[in-house]
């Protein structure tokens, strides 16, 4: 009789609690569409200073070449020179009284990245021979 009373009491309990979900109804939402305008000020008086007048661009990124070259007493010079065009380095190099017969951009990085820096030279050619196993 005990847990039948509590029983009977728990199912009218969660008839009482679906009751309440169910025919519950939402809060009516206002028609009314509000704006509220943000409060932002674009400053641009900055593009009118002398600061802002004066300022430099950027650089280009320079990338080196290798040259060959004829110095003005007969002597072949080869080096290395950076600039950001090969026409740039071939002005460069002219400036410093050579006649230049070549120049040609440096390739960056290694034809196997997986080799290691500290291998020599035995080493390697070892590894080429095997197929690089």
């Amino acid at each position: 009789m005990f847990f039948l009373g509590i029983t009977v009491a728990f199912l009218v309990f969660i008839f009482f609690v679906s009751l309440a979900v169910f025919l519950a109804k939402p809060t009516e939402v206002s028609p009314v569409l509000v704006f509220n305008k943000p409060k932002v000020n674009f400053d641009l008086s900055i593009f009118d200073s002398d600061e802002f007048k004066n300022l430099k661009s950027y650089t280009g990124m320079e990338t080196q070449y290798s040259y060959k070259a004829v110095a003005k007493d007969k002597t072949i010079k080869t080096g290395f020179i950076s600039a950001t065009s090969e026409e740039e380095a071939r002005t460069t190099l002219t400036n410093m009284d050579l006649i230049v017969s070549e120049v040609e951009e440096v390739q960056v990085g290694r034809d196997n990245p997986f080799t290691p820096y500290y291998s020599t030279a035995v080493e390697q050619t070892a590894t080429e021979a095997t197929g690089g196993d």
